[in-house]
């Protein structure tokens, strides 16, 4: 009789082999459709910019372009408003110190000079008439205590005579009394008209200083006034070229609005933009060399400017030495200015690349020339031609230079 056999339940031996064998082609199906699809992109070799990683000298410069400028521009502002009359130079021309570039008219400065006059001329009719007052206090009261002195020394022999003949009893008491009374009352009055007299010089003097100074102060006025009606005449501040002048015959000009300027051409700078990223690097008294037809003509910064607008700031450069023949205003030039010394270390290339990643990372391209994988990496300095590498490369390996932008968020780049 036969025996029915159970099937075993549970895995076999060969059940796990094919369980691995299931994941193994999962995990190159993953591999194959997913994660090559999110990380990887694939363009033409021939379309990037590759460069080799070197160990050299690292200048550590940068080039800048700077624009020929006066050494010195002076502004001419208006010191009075008015009205353009006459334009005797035109924009361009050479002129001096003092020569009258437009003549303006003011009516109300006119006014007010007339006005200033009238009030000089009050004044100095008041002054001559508080000194004719004051002259005729002065002889009148020279002349009463004239009087008074002769009337004192008349009535004092009177009452000395008067005594000695009372003493000798040779006149009446009454007539010595009189005689003696005449003689103090003269005292007292004599007294006061000397006081009096005193007090008149002296208030004499200090109201006449003070007219005196009041008429000074007008008169100082009145010169300044004049000084103004002078300004109606624009003239240069100092030697040089006319740069620019904003005013037309007819046009009005207010006070202090700016009308032109002269550049002073004795020298000539060179103004520079640079940008931000170099703003703490950069000082007075940094070199430069500015290259023209094979000749270098060094420079020196002068002054840097702390203002930042639109990401980059100014700063102006002077010669040390000779400059060039032809140079002129307004003429552009490429300056090497260095900013420290040179030294060994790892270079890359520059390249667009570092606008997408700011230096913290690159694509390195692989031994077989097949594919590129993303790396960080350090960057420290840069000059026109070449960045200097802190880490993460090491010399003879091969970057992609060129913009990364089209490569998304891929980490692996495949070259055809």
């Amino acid at each position: 009789m036969d025996i029915k056999l159970e099937k075993k339940k549970g895995l076999r031996p060969k059940h796990y082999g094919y369980i691995a064998l299931g994941l193994l082609l999962l995990f190159v199906g993953y591999q194959l459709l997913f994660a090559s699809s999110i990380s990887t992109f694939r363009t033409e070799k021939d379309k990037l910019s590759i460069a080799e990683v070197s160990q050299g000298k690292f200048d550590d410069y940068i080039t800048i372009n700077g624009n020929v400028a006066p050494i010195t521009t002076i502004y001419m502002d208006a010191y009075e408003g008015g009205r353009v009359t006459e334009k005797l130079i035109e924009e361009g021309a050479m002129v001096k110190k003092g020569d009258i570039i437009l003549k303006l008219e003011n009516m109300n400065l006119y006014e007010q000079i007339l006005a200033s006059e009238s009030n000089l001329a009050l004044k100095q009719n008041d002054l001559r008439s508080t000194k004719l007052t004051f002259d005729s206090r002065q002889v009148e009261g020279r002349r009463s205590l004239a009087t008074a002195s002769t009337d004192l020394q008349r009535l004092k022999r009177n009452y000395e005579q008067n005594k000695a003949l009372y003493d000798e009893e040779l006149i009446s008491q009454e007539a010595y009394l009189t005689s003696k009374e005449n003689y103090e009352l003269s005292q007292k009055q004599y007294e006061i008209i000397k006081l009096q007299t005193e007090n008149d010089d002296e208030l004499r003097e200090t109201s006449l200083t003070g007219l005196d100074n009041d008429l000074a102060r007008m008169q100082k006025t009145l010169g300044m006034v004049y000084q103004r009606l002078d300004h109606l005449n624009v003239r240069a501040p100092a030697d040089g070229q006319l740069g620019f002048l904003d005013a037309e015959i007819g046009q009005n000009i207010s006070q202090g609005q700016r009308i032109g300027q002269i550049n002073v051409l004795t020298d000539y700078k060179i103004e520079a933009d640079i940008d931000e990223h170099y703003i703490d690097r950069v000082k007075r008294d940094l070199n430069a060399v500015l290259e023209r037809n094979g000749n270098e003509f060094p420079l020196r910064v002068r002054k840097v400017y702390p203002e930042v607008r639109n990401g980059r700031f100014r700063v102006d450069l002077v010669f040390t030495e000779e400059k060039p023949e032809t140079i002129r205003t307004g003429q552009s030039y490429n300056i090497r200015l260095q900013l420290g010394e040179s030294n060994d270390a790892l270079l890359i290339p520059k390249g667009s690349f570092f606008q997408s990643t700011g230096g913290q990372w690159i694509f390195v391209v692989g031994k077989n020339g097949e594919e590129a994988l993303k790396r960080p990496i350090r960057i420290g300095k840069q000059n026109s031609r070449f960045y200097e590498v802190l880490e993460g490369l090491d010399a003879g390996e091969k970057v992609i230079t060129s913009n990364y932008d089209s490569f998304g968020e891929a980490e692996r780049i495949v070259l055809k």
